[in-house]
């Protein structure tokens, strides 16, 4: 006889956060009326900012959250809301012109009700996975089957993250008729919830057999796609008419949305340091480069961009004019680099004219470092999917940076493991990420990094 599927608590989560999140709109627009504007809160006043929240959150999919979210894709999803928020209740201003609202009332507002949520939204995500941690609650049973590299993380993932939730009972490593039937009994035996199976090891008599006791017996099943052979992890289902079609990634910043935040966001930050920062760091960096050697003040370099195109990448001389300048990297204890050069590396301020590549449109705050041509060269035919990194523009700071992979590559996995951060960089991007990445660049250059050299 077939069993009811288990019945938890965590449905009731979505709900009661809407409910939460719409009393503490409400709340705070009822003192901004009362306190403020000196007028009723009216029912249809709730009922219109209400709407709209709701529907934002729809389409931004702001409740959409799983036991694998992390805090930064909560956060991200905030702060999208609370734009497309902003600007729903200057139409709400609009829509009532007899409110008066003035746009000093509506930050107020607004800054209010998103402190709260964001606090409210962080307290519940984080309550929940301690409960999760520390007692056990809230878990899904599974079970895995594959024996491939990809089942082995998944499996990992299960035991060491117990916060996400995942309580993992049993892996199967191989799948024929007979283990088939015992894999099938253990799972009603023991009530499991969601069955994680290897598409590289299961065959397709199998497989339909797994789907069909899924469905039959109210299992979640879910597919372990080979990543090695698909190069990509981030895998996107679309439909062309009938026809399912999956895509090997999504670059976020290929959506003319995000490349004009992103851009804005650029402008801003290279207009700043231009004008607040290197208008008196350049006269006295210049002075002790040319102090110390005879050349020019800036070195210049042709690196690949976007689409793999080339330009002139800026940076403060920390080298003696040496020929070998565009062609090998700067190495430990390199005699090329002057005493004050050493200085320039360590503190990273021989970046800094990059952000006037920034201002020019060759580079982002934030992005892939640039390689010499030479090194372009050189990976192009070696590293696997070394050139997905010029799909989006090159940066002053990247993921890999501050993740330890800057500067020298001494070794084959040092190119290896930067490629892997600045492609994952580029399928999870968000200005949250970026603010993330800023806020660690600048901590790294003030404790000094063992490979600024």
């Amino acid at each position: 006889m077939i069993k009811s599927k288990t019945t938890r608590y965590s449905g009731l989560i979505t709900p009661l956060s809407y409910f939460i999140d719409l009393v503490i709109i409400n709340f705070i627009s009822f003192q901004i009326f009362t306190l403020f504007l000196y007028q009723e809160f009216e029912l249809k006043h709730a009922l219109t900012l209400s709407a709209s929240w709701v529907l934002i959150s729809v389409f931004n999919r702001f409740y959409y959250i799983y036991r694998y979210t992390n805090a930064l894709r909560i956060l991200n999803l905030l702060l999208n809301q609370i734009i497309l928020f902003t600007l729903s209740v200057f139409a709400f201003s609009g829509l009532f012109p007899g409110l008066n609202l003035e746009p000093i009332l509506i930050f107020k507002m607004l800054f209010s009700l998103s402190t709260l949520i964001a606090i409210v939204k962080l307290f519940t995500y984080y309550s929940i996975k301690k409960f999760r941690s520390y007692f056990g609650g809230n878990y899904r049973k599974t079970i895995i089957i594959g024996s491939d590299i990809d089942s082995q993380n998944l499996e990992l993932f299960f035991n060491s993250t117990k916060e996400a939730g995942y309580l993992h009972k049993k892996t199967f490593l191989s799948l024929t008729q007979k283990s088939l039937d015992q894999c099938l009994e253990f799972v009603k035996e023991n009530e499991i919830d969601e069955i994680y199976c290897s598409l590289e090891e299961v065959k397709d008599t199998e497989l339909k057999s797994l789907i069909k006791f899924a469905d039959n017996n109210l299992k979640t099943i879910k597919f372990i796609p080979n990543t090695t052979k698909l190069s990509s992890k981030k895998l996107i289902y679309e439909n062309y008419g009938a026809l399912p079609v999956l895509s090997l990634r999504k670059v976020p910043l290929q959506d003319s949305v995000n490349q004009f935040f992103k851009r804005a966001g650029d402008i801003a930050i290279s207009i700043f340091v231009i004008v607040f920062v290197l208008s008196w760091l350049i006269p006295i960096i210049a002075l002790f480069i040319k102090k110390e050697s005879n050349g020019p003040v800036f070195f210049k370099q042709i690196r690949n961009g976007i689409n793999y195109e080339e330009f002139y990448c800026y940076k403060f001389r920390s080298m003696i004019v040496n020929e070998n300048a565009h062609k090998l990297q700067a190495t430990r204890e390199d005699s090329r680099v002057t005493n004050f050069g050493k200085f320039l590396r360590k503190s990273s301020l021989d970046e800094m004219p990059q952000f006037i590549n920034v201002l020019l449109g060759d580079m982002s705050v934030v992005g892939p470092r640039p390689h010499m041509i030479k090194e372009n060269d050189k990976y192009y035919n070696t590293v696997n999917k070394y050139m997905l990194r010029h799909v989006i523009k090159p940066g002053i700071t990247g993921l890999a940076q501050v993740s330890g992979y800057r500067g020298e590559i001494q070794k084959e996995t040092d190119i290896i493991n930067r490629i892997k951060f600045d492609i994952f960089y580029l399928e999870n991007w968000s200005l949250l990420l970026d603010v993330k990445i800023i806020f660690r660049t600048i901590i790294n250059a003030i404790k000094g990094e063992d490979k600024a050299y």
